[in-house]
């Protein structure tokens, strides 16, 4: 018997453009939390994908217990007791979660001894039986449109789990999660380790590293860097491993010299399609040279405020200025050309157009001015020069250049391309939601550092982020909101991160 409960040897993928893995080998020991780590691109969901069956490697061989094998699709996979929960889930909205669990394995019972049909009550009881036992807290027969994303995710893991799946890989698990949300997860795989099963993480997320898993493979650039007993690996040496160089944790920060007043907000309510106010009656001010950052548990209201500014959703009542300016009935775009950029929280339904090329992405802002198109005939040569110029100056890595369908890319490069279109704009106000989920601790050090210069340039910066750390690290003023009521506005100075955590749980005498 095998030492090993998974081996992939010597192992090459390549697409159009690009070498995704380059002669990689790694090893698993059954029982283990073995994790990937890697820059966004760095060739991890590509590995474990081919691990999945959902590639085939150009070279190299897999090996489940000592014996090798071949697949050719993901129900090969599953044969060998592997299961996935991909970082963009494999649900059906109209199904119901035991409906999409038990999807292409249906329990299977005779009417009138002849008339197969679906025994739904047996899947729903299996079903509740499985999440009690790993502690998911799902509801077999909620409706798939109705969950969260972290009781979306629970239903992928229990896909997994039905199906006896004994390794189990998570791929960016906790990159759409909240802090909460993370913690309960971390301690569900934990539980699955206990459990006998092998975990094999796909993550940038070094401090989840430190805390759940055994040992970890360092991915760069489609290259096999390292692998660290994670015990013995301090979190620099991750980092540095990871990006290649020297990664500075703490982010030289100038004094704020704020400027003339950019945004006002007065008396901001905002209703949802239910006519709920999700926000309430909230009032602030950004300057020229300030980060102005608005921190809260998800859910309360600040994710609608950013798009009430932007003109994504209608205000009930109250008014948006910019520079003096009463936008509130203006038109999205009438916005972003009165200088407004906006990087939101959902990159895919949002930010992007998925079917779209890079070089087309990267010229949304740009495609109806002159020398993007004359006379309503569009440049081709200028929309290629000047998303080359982003690709290099944001270090957005993709497979074939501008030329690269951008539903192609890791969500970490879909981010970089968002961020450097919107900084291009040189805006005068530049909202940022979420702006570093999903991007890897180099990533992350490169937005903070072009947020802090955008703001030292003297645009004015409204910071949405549920990372704590982060507010803290680059805030000049934190405006804290709980049940779309902004509790409190204050220099971030005057606030221990622990007093922030307090109000964003509603307590009002932190």
């Amino acid at each position: 018997m095998s030492e090993y409960i998974v081996e992939m040897r010597h192992i090459t993928k390549r697409f159009p453009g690009i070498v995704a893995n380059d002669d990689v080998s790694i090893s698993i020991r059954k029982g283990e939390v073995y994790a990937l780590l890697g820059e966004n691109g760095a060739g991890k969901s590509t590995l474990m994908s081919m691990l999945f069956g959902m590639y085939e490697p150009d070279s190299g061989e897999i090996l489940i217990n000592g014996k090798p094998v071949v697949f050719h699709s993901s129900n090969d996979a599953t044969a060998q007791s592997i299961g996935m929960v991909h970082q963009h889930f494999k649900l059906v909205d109209t199904y119901t979660v035991a409906e999409n669990i038990v999807l292409g394995i249906e329990p299977l019972k005779k009417k009138f001894g002849f008339l197969p049909w679906v025994d739904m009550k047996k899947a729903n009881n299996e079903i509740a039986e499985l999440s009690r036992k790993f502690g998911l807290e799902v509801n077999p027969t909620d409706l798939i449109s109705d969950l969260q994303v972290s009781v979306r995710q629970r239903v992928e893991i229990l896909k997994m789990l039905y199906r006896k799946a004994e390794i189990l890989i998570f791929d960016e698990p906790t990159a759409v999660l909240t802090p909460q949300e993370i913690d309960f997860l971390l301690d569900i795989i934990d539980g699955l380790r206990k459990d006998g099963k092998t975990i094999i993480l796909i993550t940038h997320k070094i401090m989840e590293i430190k805390r759940i898993a055994d040992r970890c493979a360092i991915l760069r650039r489609g290259k096999l860097i390292d692998v660290r007993n994670v015990a013995d690996t301090s979190v620099q040496e991750m980092a540095d491993l990871m990006v290649g160089h020297t990664v500075n944790f703490n982010q030289q920060k100038n004094k704020a010299n704020f400027r003339e007043e950019i945004l006002t907000v007065d008396h901001l309510t905002v209703k949802n399609e239910n006519n709920f106010e999700v926000v309430k009656d909230v009032s602030f001010k950004v300057h020229g040279g300030e980060i102005f950052a608005v921190t809260g548990v998800s859910g309360n209201g600040q994710t609608e405020i950013a798009d009430a500014i932007t003109g994504m959703l209608k205000i009930a009542s109250g008014t948006v200025k910019l520079e003096g300016k009463d936008i509130t009935e203006a038109s999205v775009r009438e916005r972003a050309l009165s200088g407004i950029s906006y990087i939101p929280e959902d990159r895919h339904g949002v930010g992007m157009v998925l079917d779209f090329t890079l070089r087309d992405n990267l010229s949304l802002r740009e495609y109806f001015k002159e020398p993007f198109s004359r006379n309503g005939i569009l440049n081709p040569d200028q929309f290629q020069k000047y998303s080359e110029e982003l690709i290099e100056r944001y270090d957005i890595r993709s497979g074939q250049g501008p030329a690269t369908i951008v539903r192609s890319m890791s969500g970490g490069n879909q981010q970089k391309a968002i961020i450097g279109r919107e900084i291009e704009e040189k805006s005068k106000l530049i909202i940022f939601v979420q702006p570093t989920r999903g991007l890897d601790i180099g990533a992350i050090e490169n937005v903070h550092k072009q947020i802090l210069q955008e703001r030292d340039n003297g645009a004015a910066i409204l910071l949405i982020s549920l990372e704590l750390d982060e507010i803290m690290a680059l805030s000049d003023t934190i405006g804290i909101i709980y049940r779309g009521e902004l509790l409190k506005i204050t220099p971030a100075g005057e606030l221990t991160s622990h007093e922030v955590g307090r109000y964003m749980m509603g307590v009002k005498d932190a």
